[in-house]
């Protein structure tokens, strides 16, 4: 039977006998036009007929199947490219029906400013574009601040803002306390500077033994010239050098290395990614691949390597757990985006071997801890059907939270949780405009409106249950806003406060009923209102704080007659913030281009007026 023809009129046999047999890229789509699920063949007639020819698949391939309306082609020259294709088109769409990466994030980096007279090391992520040194990718950003940390502990380097380091009139105190050698006011001449940030990169090249080597001859030459002084500043980065040395090492290993192990329960995965560089392990992530069933971890290691990698940089050589599915054809397509050759490795011995299996060790315990969090939360969401006499356990529930100081800057939150917990890409903010400051419930009608204008338009998943952080007032006020929006279905349920404002106390208003509902403290149920209801606070608060902070540094400047966008911009580019504009003087503000002596002045009476 032609599941086609039962499904859509697309007509999959008229569609097959025009298809090429040239390598390719196949994205299927549902009747909404959107991509479910997105492959890469050598052959690209033989891969799509075998969805139709009629033989029985897994669950999961006749329910996609079922659903498909269309499918798009794009052919490519090589069997590799189709592969890039198809990894970009994943991290793009992120099909329901492929195993997908949920990795957006751009990894961090250390940077060095090697162009300038006296280079900074800082924290850096995003596009390289800037001129100078990088070194990483680091797993998270803790992990360079860390180092940064220990980098300003042996060598005294500036890690300071280029605007703070140009309008220093004396040492800062990371001068005081021995983490910098004061080049912004000349305390340190060129060419003792040069040779700290030298040391600094040797380190981050992984060259830390012949460093060592190097810093024991000059601690010589400095005894020898009874510089005392300066042979212990020597002998204590040694120390320091070879503590962390010995910290880092990997045994064995002397170049870039990733060690990339799975573990699989069902359909849930877990992928340990270890970093190696230079020899010396600089940390380890943890993730969870989002697939609709289960799978071979050949199949989930091919995936992943072929989102993570893409745009970023790759080791020489990659250690895996379990054979992965067209590994040669990875590694050619990885080589020609790194410019050199890579390795996948699966059978490896001795200390590689050791190291792998803790690899795997660490992400079978993570995929432990993780399922058990989701039969948690599965079961506080089956306590709360039950205490909210539900036909059956919600699977979204949403909570809103209103911020503000005596009305101003007034802020709303919405939060999302499913079965899993927090679902952090669906929160939103909004900022509450044209209301009298103070009026919560017309802060909540306002943001309510907006959000569920959306649902209504099908752009947003609707909620099973609507929290609401306040009493039988604020519900009333969204309940009248969603009855405007012909949406009176959506269940909304208050969340108040108890007695002394006590957790545990909380008291549930259904817009339902007319009677309050009290759970027990120790209620999975009440739990999970609870942390739901602290989200949305806390998520309106953090942006209460920031748009009250936006406004703040705003108002400051653009009440200065002169003073365009253009020359704030200036200003806070040259200075680093407001606080710092705040303390220069005329002759320093004067210095800022497109600044005259009366704007100046003008800029040095508006803040100096405020403090007095």
């Amino acid at each position: 039977m032609n599941l086609r023809e039962d499904t859509s009129s697309f007509d999959i046999n008229a569609f097959l006998e025009t298809l090429t047999q040239r390598p390719g890229v196949y994205r299927m789509l549902d009747e909404k036009g959107e991509v479910i699920y997105v492959g890469k063949a050598k052959n690209l007639k033989k891969r799509v007929s075998s969805y139709f020819s009629g033989k029985d698949g897994s669950p999961k391939q006749r329910a996609m199947v079922a659903r498909i309306h269309n499918i798009d082609i794009s052919v490519t020259h090589t069997e590799g490219e189709a592969l890039l294709l198809e990894s970009q088109l994943i991290k793009r769409y992120k099909p329901r029906y492929n195993i997908t990466l949920r990795d957006d994030k751009s990894y961090p980096s250390i940077y060095i400013s090697t162009h300038q007279k006296f280079p900074r090391v800082t924290f850096h992520r995003g596009a390289k574009s800037k001129q100078g040194r990088y070194f990483g990718p680091y797993p998270s950003a803790s992990a360079v601040r860390e180092s940064l940390r220990l980098l300003q502990k042996i060598f005294p380097v500036r890690q300071c803002r280029d605007s703070f380091f140009q309008n220093r009139s004396r040492p800062c105190l990371q001068y005081q306390i021995e983490r910098c050698t004061g080049p912004c006011v000349g305390l340190i001449d060129e060419a003792a500077y040069a040779e700290d940030v030298r040391d600094t990169v040797m380190f981050l090249e992984g060259n830390g033994k012949r460093l060592i080597d190097e810093l024991a001859a000059r601690m010589e030459k400095a005894a020898s010239g009874l510089n005392f002084e300066k042979a212990a500043r020597y002998r204590d980065q040694i120390a320091t050098l070879r503590t962390i040395l010995e910290k880092q090492a990997v045994h064995g290993e002397h170049g870039d290395v990733d060690i990339i192990a799975c573990a699989l329960e069902g359909n849930a995965a877990c992928v340990q990614l270890v970093f190696i560089r230079a020899g010396q392990q600089i940390g380890d992530r943890t993730f969870f691949p989002s697939m609709l069933e289960a799978h071979a971890p050949g199949s989930i290691l091919q995936a992943f390597i072929g989102q993570y990698y893409l745009g970023k940089q790759v080791p020489k050589e990659i250690l895996v757990s379990h054979p992965v599915e067209d590994a040669r054809l990875l590694e050619e397509v990885l080589a020609a985006q790194a410019g050199h050759a890579v390795r996948i490795s699966e059978r490896v011995r001795g200390e590689r071997a050791k190291r792998l299996q803790l690899a795997l060790t660490n992400a079978e315990s993570a995929l432990a801890t993780k399922l058990a969090s989701r039969r948690d939360w599965h079961g506080r969401f089956l306590e709360l059907a039950e205490v909210l006499h539900c036909p059956e356990p919600p699977k979204r529930l949403e909570c809103f939270d209103i911020s503000h100081i005596q009305g101003d800057q007034t802020v709303a939150s919405c939060v999302v949780f499913d079965r899993q917990g927090p679902v952090k890409s669906a929160y939103r903010r909004f900022n509450i405009e044209g209301v009298r400051p103070g009026d919560d419930y017309a802060a909540l009608a306002q943001a309510v409106t907006r959000r569920y204008r959306r649902i209504r338009d099908g752009e947003v998943e609707a909620p099973d249950i609507l929290f609401i952080d306040g009493g039988k007032g604020q519900v009333n006020a969204v309940r009248q806003a969603l009855m405007e929006l012909g949406m009176e279905q959506i269940r909304v349920i208050g969340v108040a406060k108890g007695p002394d404002r006590k957790p545990g106390m909380e008291v549930l208003i259904p817009a339902e009923a007319d009677t309050p509902l009290r759970l027990p403290s120790h209620s999975p149920a009440l739990l999970l209102i609870q942390q739901i209801r602290d989200e949305a606070h806390r998520f309106a608060v953090t942006g209460h704080r920031q748009r009250r902070a936006k406004a703040k540094k705003q108002s400051a400047l653009e009440g200065i007659a002169g003073l365009g966008p253009k020359r704030r911009q200036q200003l806070l580019r040259q200075f680093g913030g407001l606080r710092e504009i705040s303390r220069a003087g005329i002759e320093d503000l004067r210095h800022v281009e497109g600044i005259s002596q009366r704007l100046a002045q003008r800029i040095y009476d508006t803040f100096h007026e405020r403090e007095s």
